[in-house]
């Protein structure tokens, strides 16, 4: 038996464990219930112990079974040249015995790009990783940390051949140094853009359709310098984490605090040209890396790879004639990418298949059946009719909780713990941006057979929701509640082998002539993904959907008839 783990004891807490060629893993914030497992205090490190424990059960494994632990170090550098020593006895504390003293630390941004070039498929590759910050570049503390790497990337070798580093540059009381991180950048806009108590990028990024981006674009580009050999150097301070400091665009003051005293037409403007800059800045370092590697193929990864209308941009201008984004490009990814090290680079076993789904979490447990409120019933032992009768209320224009298999890893919900809809009427995301306290602006996601794609969509998708594509015009009308306000759609494909959805997804396309559903996670506003059952009942009730399925048993509200939901011959329901 081959058994290797890969943890990260940062933001987006994780851990995840190979053994004999399956992953299992899980993010910790599905048990702590709180979004990425942030602390509240600056650098205090947290360990993935429920995440660590679950992935140790599942594989029905203990601790002293592991012949490999790796974890991304993320460490500030130290002039006495002993961060990394100092990072691993601290991370080692953390944990049991056997792992700890088996630990190893890996670059941040190295984890982040093996997580999705380990699972690509492809013999050789470019790697691209941009977010806020990674590991220290060395002991010197001029050198600063990871922001912009690029990797040329083969079975046998990692060779990085960029590194955007920090530099000084001229300002207006001397010298200053300069951070080159685009996800800082990003993240100062979004601030500026979105109102406290949303999720600031995600919630630009959708804003952005609804804005002209040439009004404040000139402004927002003199911000960054794209150089040559892909070089970008960012105007201080918007190059590092800056919610406080007032930025001048358009003779107007933005900060974060007044980030809602703007129209929303002033702020989507705003918003479509940091979007414009942002992007043009990726294409650039791309197309530098296409040149040094003549890869085919380039892959994606960082926290600045969730930017899926980013994604749609780089398969279409980086010159590479691939794109493949890490399934999670997230920080918790990169517990993916220490575990990927360790079994492919240093047991040297070959690469894992390339996968159609990412259901490598817990399962949901027992539906609490006992437990159910008033007037909700549960309808269990309906085998083979589960699904047409789920489609058929999908069909009807009713949502349905969808709480099956292993738990997705990563940022989005597909298929596993979804909520899901009929694409048909813009009501319906309408209805549900209000149930899960979303502004409305705010597109919902479809998920679509694989074969079907190209009939309705433009473009290339992934399994994962990674990338935005347009929707066919001719197609659009059919699904209105999942086309954004600029024609796109960050699309997921649902192949054959996905666990979760594909019957389901199948039979809905029979029933309507539509292969498409529309897709969003199970949880509550500022919550993760929902993990259990039994949460997902909480959640069922509290946000009024008209069912939910946990597994083989369909549970009713109240207001939705049984004859209306199953076919006409039934299992017993119970409440």
């Amino acid at each position: 038996m081959s058994a290797v783990l890969g943890l990260n004891f940062h933001h987006d807490t994780s851990a995840c464990l190979i053994v004999d060629g399956r992953i299992h893993a899980a993010e910790e914030e599905r048990w702590s219930g709180i979004k990425h497992n942030r602390t509240t205090r600056k650098g205090i490190l947290t360990s993935p112990t429920h995440a660590l424990d679950w992935c140790l059960r599942s594989a029905g494994i203990t601790a002293d079974d592991i012949d490999h632990v790796w974890t991304p170090s993320m460490r500030p550098t130290s002039r006495h040249g002993s961060w990394e020593a100092t990072e691993q006895t601290e991370l080692a504390a953390m944990l049991p015995e056997a792992l700890g003293k088996r630990l190893k630390l890996i670059s941040h941004h190295t984890a982040h790009v093996l997580a999705g070039y380990l699972l690509s498929g492809e013999e050789h590759a470019a790697g691209l990783v941009i977010d806020a910050g990674g590991s220290a570049l060395g002991p010197d503390t001029a050198s600063g940390r990871e922001r912009i790497t690029g990797y040329d990337l083969r079975p046998h070798s990692i060779d990085r051949v960029h590194q955007v580093a920090p530099g000084i540059a001229p300002g207006p009381s001397g010298p200053e140094r300069t951070h080159p991180s685009l996800g800082h950048l990003y993240r100062n806009l979004a601030l500026r853009v979105i109102p406290p108590g949303n999720e600031a990028e995600g919630s630009m990024m959708a804003l952005a359709a609804f804005g002209d981006p040439d009004r404040f674009y000139k402004e927002l580009r003199e911000l960054v310098h794209l150089g040559e050999d892909g070089f970008v150097r960012i105007a201080a301070p918007w190059g590092s984490h800056t919610p406080d400091i007032p930025l001048l665009v358009g003779d107007a003051v933005w900060t974060a605090r007044s980030a809602d005293s703007k129209s929303l037409d002033t702020r989507a403007d705003l918003a479509a040209a940091a979007q414009r800059v942002f992007a043009e800045a990726v294409v650039h370092v791309a197309r530098h890396l296409r040149r040094l590697t003549a890869a085919r193929t380039l892959v994606f990864s960082g926290g600045c790879a969730l930017n899926s209308h980013l994604n749609g941009t780089l398969a279409e201008q980086s010159g590479f004639e691939n794109l493949f984004v890490a399934p999670a490009p997230h920080d918790a990814g990169t517990a993916v990418g220490a575990a990927l090290y360790a079994w492919n680079y240093v047991l040297g076993h070959p690469m894992l298949p390339t996968p159609e789904d990412a259901d490598w979490g817990p399962l949901p447990g027992p539906l609490p059946t006992t437990a159910l409120p008033d007037g909700y019933r549960a309808v269990s032992g309906l085998g083979d009719r589960l699904v047409p009768a789920v489609a058929a209320l999908l069909a009807d224009h009713h949502v349905v909780g969808w709480v099956r298999g292993g738990m997705e890893f990563g940022p989005r919900a597909l298929g596993h713990r979804s909520i899901l809809a009929h694409p048909g009427e813009a009501a319906a995301k309408t209805r549900l941006n209000a149930l899960k306290q979303r502004a409305d602006f705010r597109p919902l996601a479809p998920l679509v057979l694989a074969e079907e794609a190209d009939a309705w969509f433009l473009g290339d998708a992934d399994p994962f929701m990674n990338r935005v594509v347009r929707a066919r015009h001719c197609k659009s009308d059919r699904i209105p509640a999942v086309i954004h306000h600029d024609g796109t759609a960050r699309l997921q494909t649902v192949s054959r082998g996905h666990s979760g959805v594909r019957p389901l997804l199948e039979e809905f396309h029979r029933l309507t002539g539509v292969p498409v559903l529309l897709n969003t996670s199970l949880n509550f506003k500022g919550t993760p993904i929902l993990r259990t059952a039994e949460q997902a009942v909480a959640a069922t009730v509290e946000l009024g959907l008209d069912a939910l399925v946990v597994e083989n048993t369909l549970v009713l509200a109240p207001h939705v008839r049984i004859g209306t939901a199953l076919p006409a011959s039934t299992g017993t329901d119970s409440k």
